[in-house]
This record gives structure tokens, sequence and C-alpha cells, in this order.
């Protein structure tokens, strides 16, 4: 038996019900970054890697990011059990009184779709022009700037692919264009 005087359990309370979620929170998320680090390691696998053994190649920055990513994962597990929880984010700036805008987020996903169909059509720099633009202008932007930023940010992204790092990225109706084709 329990007197009325002794201290509550730990855990138990008011705020018990908080630490609860918050852990299953910290454990999903942990979860989620571990298995997201486990399918970087697998899928780099699949990288084609071509030059003499013992140098570095493209697998290199997934194995990084990959074990990275589990590193983290499990550190933060281990720190969940430890009772360690991430800080509670009231201090966050969020209207709670202000719904979703539905709208603004079918367009987001409507040029985003837009932007996945058009790589193989039409190339990366007409549909990063469509990605940059349509999420700048569905955001507020005014429609002229954000268009001649997007078609620079698309040149320059393809521009540094091909020439600089001599990756391909798909050309499109720009194939055949020196600086542009990888």
């Amino acid at each position: 038996m329990t007197s009325p005087d002794a201290a509550p359990a730990p855990g138990a309370g008011p705020g018990a019900e908080r630490s609860r979620s918050a852990r299953v929170e910290e454990y999903v998320f942990a979860g989620l970054v571990v298995a997201l680090g486990v399918f970087t390691l697998v899928d780099a696998t699949t990288i084609a890697t071509r030059g003499a053994l013992g140098t570095v190649g493209p697998r290199a920055f997934p194995y990084a990011v990959g074990v990275l990513l589990v590193a983290t994962g499990v550190a933060t597990i281990v720190a969940t059990l430890r009772g360690r929880l991430g800080p509670a984010s009231d201090a966050e700036d969020v209207d709670t009184s202000v719904r979703t805008d539905w709208v603004t987020v079918a367009k987001l996903v409507a040029v985003l779709v837009a932007h996945l169909a058009l790589i193989d059509v039409a190339g990366w720099p007409v549909a990063a022009v469509v990605l940059f633009f349509g999420a700048a202008w569905t955001l507020g932007a005014v429609w002229w700037k954000a268009l001649v930023v997007a078609v620079v940010l698309a040149l320059v992204v393809q521009a540094l692919f091909a020439s600089g790092l001599g990756l391909s990225l798909p050309a499109g109706v720009l194939e055949g264009v020196p600086l542009l084709d990888g």
C-alpha cells in the first residue's frame, strides 16, 4: 500500500501522456531515419561503377549518407531509451486557427507531377522551369520574376551537371547544345 503523501510514480500525472506520446513520436522518427539509411545503403549497391579499384566512386557519397542516417537513427533510439526527448515545439510561430489551403497544396502536387512527367519527354531544363516557376508562382511570387529565375536556375543546374560534374541530366529539347548536353 502507498500512503497519500507518497510522491507520484515517475511518468504518472498529467504530463505522463505527453511524455508517452513524445516517446512514441521519437521512436517512429528514429525508425524512419534508420529505414531510410538502410534503404540508401542497399540502393547504393545498385550504382554502376567504372574505374580502378580503390578509387572513390559514385557509391561513396550514398554510402556515407546511409551510414550517417543509420547512426543518427540509432543514436536517437538510444537517447529516447535513456529518457532524453526532443524539446516540445511550443515556440513555433504557427497559427493553429488558420486552415490548410488545400488548393495551394493541390497546385504544388500538380506542379511536381508535371515536373516528373516532363523530365523524359522535354528534358530536365524544361521540367525544372515548370517546377521552379510553378512552385514560386503558386506560393505568391510575381510571375515574370519567377519565370526569369526559374529559367536561369534550370539552365545553371543543367550546365553544372553536364559540364562541371560530367553527369548527364536528360537535355531533351536542348540535346546537342554543347554546354547543356552531358
